[in-house]
């Protein structure tokens, strides 16, 4: 299974892009939207991670119930693929959703339907999978 991370816009508050997900054959199995925070040196807290491969296991807490962990950033920890529709609900994790929309007015399009996206992608990938991350972003462009 492959999947890639494209970053296609970078704003001073955060990152959107699209995840696709492959089988083996090279099939598309599934694709989404993906809101991260701006690149902030790696900061803790306040930067998406950096471009890369990494390794990406199921996980449960009670706060994000089933989801991602995303293993062996440098220099960060518990970076997770959890829902959450705008750039305040993440400190650094990849929310992921069904498509890009301004849900709460504030100038920056959100992503829809965490909720949902996170279960199909679950689903798809129930024991996790590799993600490639790259840059094709634009800064401030429409997407």
């Amino acid at each position: 299974m492959e999947a890639i991370l494209t970053r296609e816009l970078n704003q001073d508050k955060q990152t959107i892009g699209s995840l696709v997900i492959k089988n083996e054959e090279g099939k598309k199995l599934f694709s989404c939207k993906t809101l991260e925070l701006a690149w902030n040196d790696n900061k803790k807290n306040e930067s998406c991670i950096p471009l890369g491969n990494y390794k990406v296991a199921p996980r449960q807490s009670a706060k994000y119930n089933k989801h991602y962990h995303i293993l062996d950033v440098p220099g960060r920890s518990f970076i997770l693929i959890h829902i959450g529709n705008y750039n305040t609900q993440t400190k650094g994790c990849i929310l992921v959703g069904e498509k890009l929309a301004d849900i709460n007015a504030d100038g920056y399009k959100d992503v829809t339907n965490s909720k949902a996206t996170l279960k199909k992608l679950l689903e798809v990938a129930p024991k996790g999978f590799e993600i490639t991350i790259k840059n094709k972003a634009k800064r401030n462009a429409e997407i």
